[in-house]
C-alpha cells in the first residue's frame, strides 16, 4: 500500500485528491496539511473528504515521511520550500502547483536530483494528449499558420495565462523551433501593426466558476483549425493526481511529467 500526503488539503483540488485517496485500496492517507494560518489546523481530513482520524497539520515538516508521496497542490513559494525538503530528506512529489518562472522550474529539476518528482501544469489525460496532438499539427502546418491560444478559467484563479496554456505555448515553440518566451504575445491594444509570423498569442479570460477550458487556433490562408479541451470537473485532474502517485513510487530520483506517467 502506497502511503499518501496531502498538501492544500481544505483547497478545491486537495479535498478532490483526499477523496479519491480515501476510495483507493491500493493508497493510504498518513498526512494532510494547510498552510499554518488556515483555519482548518486540527481539523479531522475527513471533513474534507478525506479519512477519518487524519489531523490537518501546519507544515510536511511535522508529518514528513521518506516513503510517502507528497501531493502538492499549493503555492509558488510553499511549494518551492515543499521541493527543498524532499531534497534533504528524499520523499517522492506529484506537483500540480503552477506559475513558476523559468529559474523556478530549474532550480526544481535540480533538487530532483535527489528525489522522484513528477510535475505538470495539468495531469488530465485528456489534456495530455492535446499537448501531443498540438506538437504534431504544428509540425506538420509549420510557419504558414498563425497560433494563437485562448484559456478560460474561473474568476478565483490567481495565475494567467494557466500553466497550461503556457505549457500548450512551449509546445508549439519547440515544434517550430521557436523561443516561446520571444514569441508569446500576451495582450493586444491599440495600433498594434501587422502581426508577426512568428508570434505565439495567448489571451487569457477569467469568469464564474470555469473549470478550464483552452483552445489552440491554427489559423491559414482560406481555414482555420481549432483543438479545445473542456474540463467539466476537478476530478479529471485529481484522477491524474492519483496516477502519477502509483507511477512515482519507487521510481529513480529525477524529474519527470504526466507524458511519461501515461506513456504518451
Amino acid at each position: 500500500m502506497i502511503k499518501v500526503i496531502v498538501l492544500g488539503a481544505a483547497g478545491r483540488m486537495g479535498s478532490t485528491i483526499l477523496k479519491l485517496v480515501k476510495e483507493d485500496p491500493d493508497l493510504k492517507l498518513v498526512g494532510a496539511v494547510e498552510r499554518s494560518d488556515s483555519p482548518f489546523i486540527g481539523d479531522d481530513a475527513s471533513k474534507f473528504g478525506g479519512n477519518q482520524g487524519i489531523k490537518i497539520a501546519p507544515s510536511l515538516k511535522d508529518i514528513a515521511q521518506k516513503d510517502a508521496v507528497v501531493v502538492d497542490f499549493t503555492h509558488i513559494y510553499s511549494t518551492l520550500d515543499n521541493v527543498k525538503l524532499a531534497k534533504e530528506i528524499g520523499f517522492p512529489m506529484v506537483i500540480g502547483t503552477t506559475g513558476f518562472d523559468p529559474d523556478q522550474v530549474e532550480f526544481i529539476k535540480e533538487c530532483a536530483n535527489s528525489f522522484p518528482c513528477v510535475m505538470s501544469p495539468n495531469m488530465s489525460l485528456g489534456v495530455n494528449l492535446l499537448f501531443k496532438l498540438v506538437y504534431e499539427t504544428a509540425k506538420v502546418l509549420g510557419d504558414e499558420y498563425d497560433v494563437e491560444i485562448l484559456e478560460i478559467h474561473h474568476r478565483m484563479k490567481k495565475d494567467a495565462p494557466s500553466g497550461t496554456a503556457v505549457k500548450l505555448g512551449q509546445v508549439v515553440a519547440e515544434a517550430l523551433n521557436r523561443d516561446y518566451y520571444k514569441s508569446a504575445v500576451y495582450e493586444r491594444k491599440g495600433l498594434i501593426g501587422e502581426r508577426k509570423k512568428e508570434e505565439i498569442g495567448m489571451q487569457t479570460l477569467r469568469a464564474g466558476d470555469v473549470v478550464g477550458e483552452h483552445t489552440v487556433i491554427f489559423g491559414g490562408m482560406g481555414e482555420r483549425i481549432e483543438l479545445i479541451h473542456r474540463a467539466h470537473s476537478r476530478e479529471n485532474f485529481a484522477r491524474g493526481a492519483i496516477r502519477a502517485v502509483k507511477w512515482v513510487y519507487n521510481k529513480k530520483p529525477g524529474f519527470y511529467g504526466m507524458k511519461e506517467v501515461l506513456g504518451l
